[in-house]
């Protein structure tokens, strides 16, 4: 625990002007961002008697082992960058607030020649307009249906909409009416964004023109006894009216407002909000946080309406926010809201009234949001905390490992051996810090020597973290004064999704060796973990043992679990540490364990794939997907390829001939494949393979 005397700022060094502070700990993470007006007067608050600072702030100054501070000329700037360093840094005893679920969108991509309407989750888009949250996706899906007879605006995807442009026969919605059919050319491209924008027009709330306007043409065809005309009108303004009343009517037609009610207690708080548009609920999502920091209504109010609008600009910031409790810097808060929207924006509490009484129904949703996340979290919290404690308790360890890294080794046969790190923290998944690791030591299949150099490299690059950032001031004894510098996996710029599970993982690429400008963020492997542990015996624990002995490394415990009885083995020791089956911190590590070794099998399957895939044409330089593509097609396969001379392989459109050149001297260098053969008659199977050879 750190004394905030050893890094409290000297009098009159904090200026006295508007501005953020960050406050980082030992490991250089920032771990809180706050904003102040006046900049000296925030923080020396923080340096008073710790007797006199609330809980959770006295557990902030004494994690943190340095503080610093960026100026600015306005409050508003102050309140930008916060949030920007908020959503960077992740500080943890910042108030974040979490999704109870991931919210379905009504969407039409007005960005799209033909814009479509769909169901969307997830971050907005670009040229997307979207319309709610809504509960449930079947809500969106019944909404859309009532409005087709209307507005047939297109709701198939690329895939569909290209395959009846190509048969000239649209789908089922053009044969029986919801859909205009622009794919086949029933309506031109301007006709069909007219028709989107109709429909985008209704759902902001502007309903009453369109329902008027099918009346008055209702009625006008009743007296030319159009009937059947007459009739479909009838019921077209009837689906506009029944999917209008799938939205109450709480509040005057023009009212485009939203309404934050927050629900707390002393450790956590719930959110809930209301999207009213046009007079209706739109929408409603809630949020929950845990309060880490000390933090009033006001705050809690501020912090929400920082991560409601802080992606948001024109329309999707309302003309008028209903909160409980105003934030400490109202005007600020208020322009940096008309900011985002263009316009002015009222921010405010509601007093009577019909906007009071709806305020009234957002609260009591925020209660009871509340009360089903205190019941639920219990368990769940209660059960973490007893597994850490048998763990710890197991291995004899003086507190419980908030931080349990696994590792696992994947191989087929011996090829493509890659290793996977996962981490647990506080008994959860944190997939952000999952890493990937080739084996480059040597080759073949040897899973207890695969073991010692992951983990040799892993703790590597944890000590030059700390002699970068100054925290080891010397080299610890045993490690290697030179030597190839450790290398290994770091997230990539596009996750990999695993389909199985759903989540973006992150992708193994090489790591660099260049130290990183300070600032703040995470470093591939700066955190050292309480407790390894190893997908297997005393063989693999040993080698990780070892591999940390080599390094110096003597606070960290390390275990195995075997997969055959489900034992714990620990360094040194000849048998086994056996839990029970009902133990939950046997059932913790078992999922751990599964979780590493999905981890490294789906790396291990990916690489396998990716090598199989692999054609001698990828090593011509220059030679892009495209062109690949444009050669396997003209010659119809490798093969043929390779025995093409180098003017044949010139016909080819965008071939010239240096890259012939190079493509016939790339195929001439590789030797082609072995035949197939037919074991039963002894023929040889042409190769026809446009992949590879």
């Amino acid at each position: 625990m750190a004394d905030p005397s050893s890094y409290r700022p000297k009098p009159g060094q904090i200026p006295d002007s508007p501005g953020v502070y960050k406050f980082r700990d030992e490991h250089r993470r920032v771990i809180y961002v706050g904003k102040a007006k006046n900049l000296r007067q925030r923080v020396a608050n923080y340096f008073q008697d710790l007797a006199h600072l609330h809980p959770r702030t006295r557990t902030m100054v004494t994690t943190a082992a340095s503080v610093e501070w960026t100026v600015v000329s306005t409050e508003v700037e102050a309140l930008q960058l916060e949030y920007s360093w908020i959503k960077e840094f992740d500080p943890r005893f910042n108030v974040k607030y979490r999704d109870d679920k991931s919210y379905p969108y009504l969407a039409v991509t007005l960005n799209e020649e033909f814009p479509r309407v769909q169901v969307m989750r997830g971050a907005k888009k670009k040229g997307v307009r979207y319309f709610g949250p809504y509960g449930h996706a079947w809500a969106i899906r019944e909404t859309v249906d009532l409005m087709l007879r209307v507005f047939p605006v297109r709701t198939c995807s690329a895939g569909v909409f290209k395959n009846a442009a190509r048969t000239g026969r649209p789908c089922l919605l053009g044969y029986i009416g919801k859909c205009s059919a622009p794919c086949v050319g029933r309506v031109t491209p301007e006709e069909h964004r007219e028709l989107a924008e109709d429909f985008c027009d209704f759902m902001a709330g502007r309903t009453g023109t369109y329902i008027r306007r099918l009346e008055k043409d209702m009625m006008q065809a009743a007296e030319e006894m159009e009937y059947e005309r007459a009739a479909r009108l009838r019921d077209d303004a009837g689906a506009l009216k029944r999917a209008m009343e799938k939205s109450a009517v709480v509040l005057a037609d023009a009212t485009d407002a939203d309404l934050i009610a927050v629900a707390e207690d002393e450790l956590e708080a719930a959110l809930q909000i209301f999207h009213v548009r046009g007079g209706r609920v739109r929408g409603q999502r809630g949020w929950v946080t845990d309060k880490v920091e000390a933090v009033d209504t006001s705050g809690l109010v501020e912090h929400a309406l920082q991560q409601l609008y802080g992606e948001e600009r024109g329309d999707a910031v309302p003309k008028e926010v209903l909160v409980p409790a105003l934030p400490e810097d109202t005007e600020a808060v208020s322009q940096w809201l008309a900011e985002r929207r263009g316009s002015q924006v009222s921010l405010r509490i509601p007093q009577r009234g019909d906007k009071k009484d709806l305020m009234a129904t957002v609260q009591r949703n925020a209660q009871q949001a509340l009360g089903l996340h205190k019941t639920k979290r219990a368990s769940d919290l209660t059960t973490r905390s007893r597994a850490l404690e048998e763990i710890a308790e197991a291995l004899g360890l003086d507190t419980a490992p908030l931080r349990i890294e696994c590792y696992d080794i994947s191989h087929l046969q011996g090829d493509d051996v890659v290793a996977s790190m996962v981490v647990f923290e506080d008994g959860l998944a944190r997939k952000s810090e999952y890493r990937r690791f080739q084996i480059k030591g040597f080759e073949g299949q040897d899973d207890v020597r695969s073991m010692h150099e992951v983990i040799g490299r892993r703790f590597k690059r944890y000590l030059q973290e700390k002699e970068r950032t100054g925290e080891w001031e010397e080299q610890p004894t045993g490690t290697p004064a030179d030597g190839p510098a450790p290398t290994g996996p770091v997230p990539g710029p596009a996750p990999a999704t695993d389909p199985a599970v759903g989540d973006a993982e992150p992708t193994a690429v090489a790591e660099d060796t260049e130290p990183r400008e300070d600032d703040g963020r995470p470093k591939r492997f700066a955190y050292p973990p309480q407790l390894v542990v190893v997908d297997g015996g005393q063989p693999q624990v040993a080698a990780a043992k070892r591999a940390l002995d080599e390094l110096g490394i003597d606070d960290i415990a390390v275990c195995g679990l075997a997969k055959r009885l489900e034992e714990v083995w620990l360094p040194d020791d000849d048998d086994p540490v056996v839990l029970p089956r009902s133990s939950e911190g046997l059932y913790l590590l078992q999922r751990i364990r599964d979780e590493a070794h999905r981890f490294a099998i789906t790396y291990q399957r990916a690489k396998r794939a990716k090598r199989i895939r692999t054609s001698p044409l990828d090593d011509v330089s220059g030679l892009g997907e495209t062109r690949k593509q444009a050669l396997i097609k003209h010659f119809g396969s490798v093969k043929k390829l390779r025995q093409a001379t180098i003017d044949e392989i010139c016909e080819v459109p965008g071939i010239g001939r240096r890259t012939a050149e190079s493509v016939a001297a790339a195929l001439a260098s590789t030797t082609p494949a072995a035949p197939a053969v037919n074991t039963a008659t002894g023929e040889i199977i042409e190769e026809d393979d446009g992949g590879s050879s």
